[in-house]
């Protein structure tokens, strides 16, 4: 059985203080910038998927612990083994990891770790279910909450459904965060390379009132001139 005391010697054994510098300038760490007060041990990303593949049947309590510490590589490979442990659950193991996640989406806070866990965990446990919470998560006055309620729809676009993309894309079109600009510039991309009608529909309505971050991100792969015609509509 996996066990939570080895998993942290290899993060120790794994460590290097040089990589955790590079990561703090990465993830713009400093004071006043969105990842502010994250601390990072410097473990490379390929390295903790090498771990996830060694810890994936670590028990949910400890993967959660694991969630809950101040270190961004912990958090990231949680959720990476969450994602893991979701994909192989049954119906009831799958309800606890979601319900586990949402009680946990103040540790998911930083894009890489809302993006590599929203859509696979909670996007795809709310396929087949109501999906009020997304709408909430999409009204909290945290971006990560924001971003991960974006994100998650991902998931209902890759099945071909769009209504939740766009209804929460609307929420969001005044948002101040130039990370949810992208967000939601990215999502509606992704409407668009499934069905670029729908795309320019919601754009045509509200492309005048969008940040030009989200615009551009929205309208990345249009014709060239195309592009040109919705900027210059700002």
């Amino acid at each position: 059985m996996p066990n939570f005391q080895e998993l942290q010697k290899d993060f120790r054994r794994l460590a290097k203080t040089s990589v955790a510098k590079t990561m703090q300038w990465f993830f713009t760490s400093g004071k006043g910038e969105y990842g502010h007060g994250d601390y990072f041990l410097g473990v490379t990303v390929p390295q903790q998927r090498q771990l996830v593949r060694k810890y994936r049947d670590l028990p949910l309590a400890d993967v959660v612990k694991l969630l809950h510490s101040k270190y961004h590589e912990h958090r990231l490979t949680a959720v990476l083994i969450l994602n893991e442990q979701f994909r192989r659950g049954d119906t009831g193991q799958k309800e606890k990891i979601a319900k586990a996640y949402l009680r946990s989406t103040k540790y998911i806070n930083n894009w890489d770790i809302v993006d590599s866990s929203a859509p696979h965990i909670l996007g795809n446990y709310l396929a087949d279910k109501p999906r009020k919470v997304l709408y909430k998560l999409s009204k909290s006055k945290h971006l990560w909450d924001r971003r991960i309620a974006m994100l998650s729809t991902q998931t209902f676009i890759r099945r071909g459904e769009f209504a939740d993309t766009l209804a929460i894309a609307k929420i969001l079109l005044t948002d101040d965060h130039d990370l949810m600009h992208k967000a939601v510039g990215w999502m509606l991309r992704e409407v668009g390379d499934r069905d670029r009608a729908l795309e320019e529909k919601f754009l045509k309505k509200h492309a005048t009132v969008m940040p030009r971050t989200m615009l551009r991100y929205a309208i990345e792969k249009f014709p060239a001139q195309l592009r040109q015609r919705y900027l210059q509509r700002r």
